[in-house]
């Protein structure tokens, strides 16, 4: 059976731990290409499109972040991945947090990047259902303009820009006005972290406006055996905007795994 979602399978030749990646709203795979690159020569690397984003099928209505983790459940069983590392950044942090109680033990490390656990507020779910009917309406363009200076800062590299511009621009409003939808009803995820026992890493940017330093340090106090990296001169994706600080970082965490 063909898998339901899009991804990227690159790597794999080696006993390494393999490494699944989960992008962010409104993003797709490619937002982790610095990563695959950097690690894919030594590990497997698995960077699914989300479905409703990048080339994966567009589900209209509301997609709650458990159907998410359902779908890489799905997308791993196929792909006969047992033990891995499990990274996600914003959205995809909170899915990463959703896919530990469904995934269980074969997640051997987490990644959570420019992310937070607490619940949605009662005024948060009134900004996104909101967010999610005006990109039905006018479609992505405004939005992306609108928050390109927060997604990177403002003094990132133009071909920075440029890639998170075009991921957002190049999602379906469909995909992400469910995903806005799903996410407004997302659960408290601090009872999920605290149960968890493996070697973790959460990585903010110290100019991030969605999830300041503030919200990494309570992930970080949340977790039994974490590292916190603090990126300087990146804002909400890190990831692109120093991606040799960030894979830096990362190398750390997948050594104490590959050790364990």
């Amino acid at each position: 059976m063909a898998p339901f979602l899009a991804y990227e399978d690159k790597g794999g030749d080696s006993s390494a731990t393999p490494l699944v990646l989960v992008h962010g709203h409104p993003f797709d795979r490619t937002m982790w290409t610095p990563q695959i690159e950097a690690f894919s020569p030594e590990r497997r690397v698995i960077a699914p499109d989300l479905r409703g984003y990048g080339a994966s099928p567009v589900v209209p209505g509301i997609t709650p972040l458990s159907l998410f983790a359902r779908d890489i459940e799905e997308l791993l069983d196929e792909l006969k991945v047992d033990g891995f590392v499990l990274g996600g950044l914003s959205m995809g942090g909170q899915i990463a947090m959703a896919c530990l109680d469904v995934l269980g033990d074969r997640v051997r490390g987490l990644l959570l990047a420019d992310t937070f656990a607490e619940p949605e507020t009662a005024e948060g779910k009134r900004v996104r259902n909101a967010m999610a009917d005006r990109l039905l309406a006018e479609g992505m363009a405004g939005y992306a303009d609108e928050v390109l200076e927060k997604m990177v800062a403002p003094y990132a590299h133009p071909d920075v820009k440029a890639h998170v511009h075009r991921m957002m621009t190049g999602t379906d409003p469909q995909g992400a006005a469910a995903a806005l939808r799903g996410r407004a009803e997302r659960p408290d995820y601090r009872p999920v972290l605290a149960r968890v026992t493996v070697p973790s890493l959460v990585v903010v940017g110290t100019d991030d406006e969605y999830t300041p330093v503030s919200d990494a340090e309570a992930l970080h106090a949340a977790l039994a055996d974490s590292v916190l990296h603090i990126v300087e001169g990146a804002a909400h994706m890190p990831n692109l905007e120093r991606p040799e600080e960030f894979n830096a970082a990362l190398a750390g965490l997948l050594a104490r795994v590959d050790a364990s």
